[in-house]
């Protein structure tokens, strides 16, 4: 724990977390956070899961959190799906997209009234999936060669689970970039607009809100980018030792969310 009075957890109305390696690993909760999600409620402050993961729908989040024994309402998660269909309606309402993805991607652009197309689509839209393959890969390449736009829905190389890491949408985009000489453009973290739209959401100025999350080439960078306070955790990618490799560092640095809680509480 570093710069422990930096940050009054009391005075702050708004949190956005971030949730592999700060909530959960894989399928385990992390220590303390019941804890975190109690006091948030208890102090009546605005808070938003922000999941640069595409794959999952805030339905599918809210019931991941419940097999876990956390209740977190549906409207308290916010994905880089969301971000990436919101940024395609803004940028090109009705437009069509050829994508690779799961669910929550899925189901962001349909919402969103974007429409798929495999023939000749205005973007190619690539997530995090169990879809992803040679053949999938193979007919994005030619499509982005035939005009197609590429957009990627975040620009995480790898990602925590259980037993190591997994390549996340920036590995998954490169092939496509490398065989068609085209840069992707990413709209999760540390895009400041997912933040923007972050905040937004909770209805909260950039000086009175957190960013909590366990990178600092996502999680930290674009909070601080964003005005806001900044705490990174220890429970997930980054480790002390990673902090010495950026020029710009945490408010506070923490083991994990708990943390906060016995901060909040020693400070009243």
């Amino acid at each position: 724990m570093e710069f422990q009075n930096a940050i009054n957890f009391n005075d702050k109305t708004g949190f956005i977390c971030d949730m592999d390696g700060v909530i959960y690993h894989g399928n385990q909760v992390l220590p303390g956070v019941a804890e975190f999600i109690q006091w948030l409620h208890d102090e009546n402050k605005e808070y938003l899961f922000l999941t640069n993961n595409s794959g999952y729908t805030p339905k599918e989040l809210n019931q991941k959190l419940a097999r876990m024994g956390l209740d977190v309402p549906e409207e308290h998660f916010y994905t880089s799906a969301l971000a990436t269909a919101a940024f395609l309606k803004e940028q090109a309402p009705g437009c069509s997209v050829f994508a690779i993805g799961e669910a929550g991607l899925l189901n962001a652009l349909y919402d969103a009234g974007i429409t798929m197309n495999d023939v000749n689509p205005d973007y190619v839209v690539v997530g995090e999936g169990r879809a992803y393959s040679l053949d999938s890969l193979t007919k994005a390449t030619n499509l982005v060669l035939g005009g197609a736009k590429l957009i990627g829905a975040n620009s995480d190389v790898s990602g925590p689970i259980e037993n190591g890491i997994a390549p996340a949408c920036r590995a998954l985009v490169a092939p496509i970039e490398m065989a068609t000489g085209t840069r992707a453009y990413f709209c999760g973290k540390p895009n400041p607009l997912m933040m923007r739209t972050g905040l937004r959401l909770l209805n909260c100025h950039s000086a009175d809100a957190v960013m909590v999350g366990d990178r600092m080439d996502t999680d930290v960078i674009s909070g601080m980018e964003s005005g806001m306070s900044t705490v990174l955790v220890l429970s997930g990618v980054s480790t002390m030792d990673t902090l010495k490799t950026f020029a710009y560092r945490p408010t506070v640095v923490l083991n994990g969310v708990g943390d906060i809680v016995t901060m909040a509480q020693d400070m009243k």
